[in-house]
């Protein structure tokens, strides 16, 4: 059991306590274990038992709790809970936006057991009647509902690149070949999956339907397979799970045609026109015809330029391959920096010391900290005493650390009007400035819009952050005019992040070749609050490859003197307003 289901299990544990409204101490302290397992950076199942208290910090009655769980899967509390809640109640604590208060009284009150109850008693106008609740409430229960919906049998990215590449080890084990891969939904590198796609090649596929017949985890579905297709699914998430079965002198055809969209495939080839009669008119046509050692062939025998699986969508890319002009795409070698990362200063789990250090023994140049604002009480945001406090170690650091650099920057919040969260002095004490919504999410286009729009207007606004707030499996983002916002931010210079935190992912893939056509800058930020956040930068760049994303218009590609160069530069552009107050800093 690794640090993150221990922290879950804990979470669940203080979300059952609320829910039965239990002593709120208690929920506290199991708060308080969650929040302290999360923070640790070793593994704490390698730890011997006895040395709990002191490897972790933990107080010896929850270091008791911990070691229970990881001996037996479970720990007293919370197995008692269980016991005594409706499983479809525990279901009901995953939709994002309902607290566990509200489920307890839809629970006692109107005796609901599960989604689909809940569902029906809102539309039956049954949850609006509760106190508490009222019109506002019930609809925000049925849009969770209808987006949790959506979300089944889905996985992220990440998710399904480790079940696929999981299956893919298993099944060249079982038929002694290397000729199994990943193809697909996830191959193609989008950010949620609903089918987990495989190609193997093999002469005996009977072998192949044994093993994954065989496999814990995964659920058959006879009906749906046949000798040379398996199906079925994952038993955990419920996302489908395909194996396609080819001789393998036809695997790198059937790679190439289960990993590209219908689009890609059957687009008409720009080529074709000037060719002999009988010519092949598609990618799927020649694919059909000949069989290729080698992908690449494919696309040379089409008069195309490569395309990589990512960018085989179906969205223009074969007549740019057609012209040459495909750039060369982002690789993970060219991120020289990383911007908007957290500390022990909000609410990171690593000082700004191990953050720095770790970067800078992982061979890059510089670290962008950009700690929650004041406003985010929440996530212990600093005010203007603590982000003085804050600078005043980052001279300290760069000093011992340079060339190595530390950027003093902050997340500051976006406020209901637009307004960055503090004032102009000391806004203009950072060397940069990464804007973000966190609050009152909950608008229409055109308000957050608007919100976002009065954001990048501000002199001091050097980088949008996450712009629709979403979170991918979780919670919608709030609709913004996308066209809109990316002008804006080519009318200010304003730099647009990719958050690459897997749950994030936001800019949209989707609209980077627009920011690019309008000469906007990205960054692909890890939104790191954990050194080992910082591998989540990986997923950034697979998002920006799918939208083109070149190293010339990735901002975090800089050199450590170019990033700071630009930084002054564009700080000593801003025209300081007429009446400051007493400065925070003198």
């Amino acid at each position: 059991m690794d640090n993150r289901a221990l922290t879950h299990a804990f979470r669940l544990a203080a979300q059952l306590m609320e829910l039965h409204d239990e002593n709120p101490f208690k929920i506290r302290a199991i708060e308080g274990t969650a929040t302290a397992l999360e923070a640790l950076s070793f593994p704490v199942a390698e730890v011997e038992r006895p040395g709990l208290p002191d490897r972790t910090g933990l107080s010896k009655t929850a270091a008791a709790k911990v070691a229970e769980l990881l001996d037996t899967g479970t720990f007293s509390d919370l197995q008692r809970l269980l016991e005594i809640t409706p499983p479809g109640v525990v279901e009901l604590l995953k939709i994002k936006g309902i607290s566990p208060k509200k489920i307890r009284a839809l629970w006692h009150e109107l005796g609901i057991e599960s989604a689909e109850q809940l569902r029906d008693a809102a539309e039956a106008d049954q949850v609006s009647k509760l106190k508490g609740f009222g019109q506002k409430t019930q609809q925000g229960i049925l849009e969770a509902l209808e987006f949790t919906d959506q979300s089944k049998g889905k996985l992220l990215y990440p998710q399904a690149e480790e079940l696929g590449e999981a299956l893919a080890r298993r099944l060249r084990e079982a038929l002694g070949t290397e000729q199994v891969a990943v193809a697909g939904e996830t191959r193609r590198r989008l950010e949620t999956v609903e089918t987990v796609a495989l190609v193997a090649a093999t002469d005996a596929p009977e072998k192949a339907h044994d093993l994954l017949n065989s496999l814990e985890g995964l659920v058959p579905a006879p009906a749906q397979s046949g000798p040379f297709a398996w199906r079925g699914t994952a038993a955990g998430s419920g996302v489908a799970v395909e194996v396609l079965l080819v001789a393998p002198e036809d695997f790198v055809n059937e790679l190439f045609l289960q990993t590209a969209t219908e689009a890609h495939l059957a687009e008409p080839l720009p080529n074709a026109a000037g060719q002999g009669p009988g010519q092949p008119a598609t990618l799927r046509q020649w694919a059909r015809r000949e069989k290729f050692a080698q992908e690449e062939l494919i696309y040379e025998k089409a008069g195309l330029q490569y395309l990589v699986p990512e960018l085989r969508e179906g969205l223009g890319e074969i007549a740019l391959a057609a012209e040459n002009k495909l750039p060369r795409l982002l690789e993970d070698g060219d991120i020289r920096g990383s911007l908007h990362n957290h500390s022990t200063y909000s609410d990171g789990n690593h000082s700004l010391r191990e953050m720095a250090t770790w970067l800078r023994d992982h061979g890059f140049e510089y670290l962008g900290i950009c700690d929650h604002s004041q406003a985010a009480h929440y996530a212990n945001g600093l005010s203007a005493d603590r982000v003085r406090q804050q600078h005043q170690e980052i001279d300290k650091l760069n000093e011992e650390l340079a060339p190595f650099r530390i950027f003093k920057g902050i997340e500051s919040d976006i406020l209901s009007d637009g307004a960055l969260d503090y004032s102009p002095d000391v806004l203009a004490s950072f060397d940069f400035i990464v804007a973000s919504v966190h609050s009152n999410l909950k608008m229409d286009e055109r308000k957050a819009t608007d919100r976002l729009l009065r954001a990048i207007a501000n002199p001091y606004c050097t980088m949008l952050g996450h712009p629709t707030g979403r979170l991918l499996l979780r919670r919608q983002g709030y609709p913004i005019d996308y066209k809109a916002v990316i002008d804006a931010c080519a009318q200010h210079q304003v730099i647009i992040e990719i958050n690459a935190n897997p749950w994030r992912l936001d800019l949209d893939w989707r609209w980077v070749r627009y920011a690019l056509d309008q000469g906007v800058q990205l960054s692909i930020n890890p939104d790191a609050h954990h050194t080992d956040g910082y591998a989540d930068t990986r997923y950034g760049v697979l998002m920006g490859r799918k939208g083109m994303l070149t190293k010339e218009m990735t901002f975090n590609t800089k050199s450590v003197d170019e990033a700071a160069a630009y930084f002054a530069a564009r700080k000593a552009a801003i025209k300081p307003p007429e009446v400051f107050k007493a400065s925070l800093f003198e």
